[in-house]
């Protein structure tokens, strides 16, 4: 079962709660049961998932609660504690320190994605302002070098390694060597993959380490490899000091449950997973906030976490003063759709969004609306100043069918893709001018005209996802709660 499937069958069981007309023992049972055989399903532990199971019970004695306490909210709490501490191995991650050389060394299994996962990671820091390089010191595989050439000639990231040089401790030196020479702030090291019935590479693998004495060794986990993740992952910890964990290819096909239990057996947290092949499809990793998107409950302050690292309310107080005048232009749009692609793949943004992403969001329609957003956007760069800044761009171009032949000659597509791009801008622009910078929009009187809106943008297939008009609503009203408490978890709202 894969950790989507895992989420929404946990989702379902707690339900079942709300169903209930008498919370008694044999409810809570049914409820563990069923939460305890989709972990199973999921690659878990059995050892860990027994103990949650007694953990969960121990913590909700039915006779020892008091009257009018709410006994639901109490058993969902309960649980999500004992989830956390599922994947909490209890020890603080390691940061980089701005200003000084971080060697960060990358152990893990042949094929686990290491090489990927190296490049993800600077890329990561670079995005964030980090002087970033890699440094490849796989000398076992062949087109290792090659791989990680390629990558990081792509994402223009600084690289090093050697064609000649078969001994990857003196590679590895040398490049790290340059590199501090050179002021780089993250210096990432990737190490050839090893088993643990390989004593040699792992001889190999603490000379490396001896040798640059990295700040962070990274064991990088393959998501994929269920519960043989747990027997490996302690090898690797007896022989080098890991400090933390990336969990790769967690992706729609992985169970990941495994992978994520094993993290007891390196006594280590995990610092990033990775959801998919591109560069940018590795997040940061945060317990309660995963736990919390896995159950489908979202992550506001993750989200707000992306509002302000790419500061939009600075860039846009012109924006927003248009709003507040009624005005949106097809360039507004156009900049409002650059802010989202830049916060990441599209699918990392819907997840954050409380209730949204567990249900409405699959890989085939994270894909179609991440590529329409594209063409757009293509589209708008098609246009001149006058249509692009007009109060009203889509009614000069309706008016006008030959600036939306040359608009659609201009970007390779039809005139039918502009006339549909011409009509998402006309419902955003309702929608925008409304909003902007109207607060008493969100009070509960106006919800209904918010709802039916945004309704109005969204494809049948993604509203009747959601359980149509009044399941957008309760969403919308629960994203709203949980905006006005940020730091505070919001357990199942049922």
């Amino acid at each position: 079962m894969v950790l989507a499937d895992l989420g929404r069958k946990i989702t379902l069981a707690l339900r079942s709660l709300s169903n209930a007309t008498i919370i008694n023992d044999d409810v809570i049972n049914s409820m563990l049961k069923e939460i305890c055989a989709a972990l199973l399903e999921a690659d878990v532990n059995i050892k860990l998932v027994k103990q949650l199971r007694e953990n969960v019970k121990s913590a909700i004695v039915l006779e020892e609660m008091a009257s009018g306490m709410n006994k639901r909210r109490m058993i969902q709490c309960a649980l999500f504690k004992e989830l956390v501490k599922l994947i909490d191995p209890g020890t603080s991650a390691w940061n980089p320190t701005k200003g000084k050389h971080n060697v960060i060394m990358m152990v893990g299994l042949q094929g686990s994605g290491k090489t990927t996962t190296c490049s993800k990671m600077a890329y990561f820091y670079q995005r964030k302002g980090w002087k970033t390089c890699l440094i490849c010191a796989d000398t076992y595989r062949a087109g290792a070098f090659d791989q990680l050439k390629q990558n990081a000639t792509k994402a223009r990231i600084p690289f090093y390694g050697s064609y000649t040089e078969m001994d990857p401790v003196v590679i590895a030196a040398e490049g790290v060597e340059r590199f501090k020479s050179e002021n780089f702030e993250i210096i990432i090291v990737d190490t050839s993959g090893r088993h643990k019935q390989e004593e040699s590479l792992f001889e190999e693998m603490l000379q490396v380490s001896n040798t640059v004495q990295p700040d962070n060794i990274v064991y990088v986990m393959d998501a994929s490899i269920g519960q043989a993740c747990e027997s490996q992952a302690k090898a690797f910890k007896d022989k080098v000091d890991v400090a933390s964990v990336i969990v790769t290819k967690l992706d729609g096909h992985a169970k990941g449950g495994g992978a994520l239990s094993a993290v007891a057996a390196t006594k280590s947290p995990i610092i990033f997973i990775g959801t998919g092949e591109h560069i940018d499809d590795f997040e940061p990793f945060k317990t309660q906030p995963f736990i919390s998107k896995l159950l489908g409950m979202g992550d506001i302050e993750g989200l707000f976490d992306r509002f302000n690292e790419l500061k939009l309310d600075d860039n846009n107080e012109e924006l927003m003063n248009k709003l507040m005048h009624g005005q949106f232009t097809i360039r507004d749009m156009y900049e409002m759709l650059q802010n989202i692609m830049k916060m990441g793949p599209f699918g990392q943004i819907i997840r954050m969004i409380p209730s949204f992403g567990i249900d409405i969001l699959s890989k085939g329609t994270e894909q179609e609306m991440t590529t329409k957003f594209k063409k757009f956007m293509t589209i708008m760069d098609s246009m001149n100043d006058q249509e692009l800044d007009d109060k009203d761009g889509a009614k000069l171009l309706s008016k006008q069918p030959t600036r939306i032949h040359r608009v659609a000659r201009g970007a390779g597509v039809s005139n039918t893709d502009v006339q549909e791009m011409l009509l998402q801008y006309t419902k955003f622009s309702q929608l925008a001018k409304k909003m902007g910078g109207n607060r008493a929009f969100f009070k509960s009187g106006d919800m209904t005209k918010m709802t039916s809106q945004m309704a109005k943008m969204m494809s049948p297939k993604i509203l009747n996802s959601m359980g149509g008009m009044a399941g957008m609503s309760g969403r919308i009203q629960s994203m709203m709660r949980a905006a006005g408490n940020t730091k505070g978890l919001m357990p199942f709202n049922m």
